[in-house]
């Protein structure tokens, strides 16, 4: 279980560097960075909507992204995301559907590593797909380190209403 410390300090899970999780040798290395694909949204548009195909690994470079999703017929918003954040590897590295829907909240800019690429990428260079492996790992322990506090400390006041 985490402590509230562990949930204040998430050191032990912070996001790796991008040079770090796609480094791989330098032809591959330099087929990644060519193929990518710089995208300009627009407030309100709309990168990719939950259950489409996936089309690649998104860098964002700039604005605010909103992530939500569909859950028995209920739309939650599952926060926002910031220049620097890695979004859907999951989808990346599973079946290959979008897991939930990003939709741009401000003029914004992404990077779109291509599917196709990356699972060649995969193949040719198994150490890579572990390196995203390792920070989807790190990726779903933040998220629980910050919802575990956040409903730990909830649950504390709550509590302490009723006790008074």
């Amino acid at each position: 279980m985490l402590s509230k410390e562990d949930g204040a300090g998430k050191s032990a899970v912070a996001p790796r560097p991008l040079t770090e999780l796609l480094a791989c040798p330098g032809s591959l290395e330099q087929r990644i960075g060519a193929s990518s694909e710089r995208r300009d949204y627009k407030a309100g548009d709309q990168v990719f909507c939950q259950g489409e195909k996936c089309e690649g690994l998104f860098l964002l470079l700039a604005g605010e992204f909103c992530r939500s999703s569909y859950r028995r017929d209920k739309r939650v918003n599952l926060g926002v995301l910031h220049p620097g954040d890695l979004v859907e590897l999951a989808a990346v590295l599973g079946d290959g559907g979008y897991n939930y829907s990003l939709q741009a909240t401000t003029d914004a800019t992404a990077l779109l590593f291509p599917i196709a690429i990356l699972r060649g990428a995969f193949q040719e260079y198994s150490p890579l797909r572990m390196h995203l492996l390792e920070e989807l790992g790190r990726e779903v322990s933040r998220a629980y380190g910050s919802v575990y506090v956040q409903r730990k400390t909830r649950n504390r006041h709550t509590e302490s209403e009723k006790q008074e």
